[in-house]
């Protein structure tokens, strides 16, 4: 299936794609080459062209392929919490295409405060596209897939604060303290 397509299939209608998601056959470097590396830089090739700063969009787009996989990894232990199964490939599958719709909404860089409010209703969009994708990738329980879809925002949001940290120390320059070689 082209790039294109799993795009429109999983904003228009991503019941029915999460339906022939499942039943594709992936690995982690499928799921990294063929998706995952090149949705997450439309945001910080955005952010690249509306700051100048090489810094700032690397650190962003490194942060995001880091974040993926450590939720997937999250995802993965809690799925059996929730009545659902362990598979780390689904895990994945199930982070990298509900991301679909933030990680596009990440053109709206080039647009300022307005970009932040368009990107914030497209990862409300995204979190319900993690909801519709998590009783058929994880085989959660349905009456759970909204507990589990809640637990699982709750921890990303917390993984997004720590990357936050790690992304402002990132962009911070090492300088010398009072002249006492204290490195700050």
């Amino acid at each position: 299936m082209s790039i294109v397509d799993r795009v429109k299939g999983i904003v228009l209608d991503p019941r029915s794609e999460w339906l022939k998601i499942a039943t594709e056959p992936a690995t982690v470097q499928s799921l990294y080459t063929g998706w995952i590396m090149i949705l997450a830089a439309i945001g910080p090739v955005a952010l690249l062209l509306s700051t100048h700063s090489l810094q700032l969009a690397l650190a962003q787009y490194v942060l995001s392929l880091i974040v993926s996989f450590v939720l997937a990894l999250i995802v993965d232990g809690l799925a059996p919490s929730f009545g659902g199964t362990k598979d780390f490939i689904a895990s994945l599958k199930l982070i990298a295409y509900s991301y679909t719709v933030a990680w596009l909404a990440g053109i709206f860089n080039l647009l300022g405060l307005l970009g932040g409010l368009l990107g914030l209703i497209a990862t409300i969009y995204a979190l319900y596209t993690l909801f519709l994708g998590a009783p058929v990738l994880k085989k959660c329980l349905p009456e759970k897939a909204v507990p589990f879809t809640l637990v699982v925002v709750l921890c990303g949001i917390v993984l997004g604060i720590l990357a936050g940290y790690v992304f402002s120390g990132m962009m911070m320059t090492p300088h010398v303290a009072g002249g006492l070689g204290v490195m700050r």
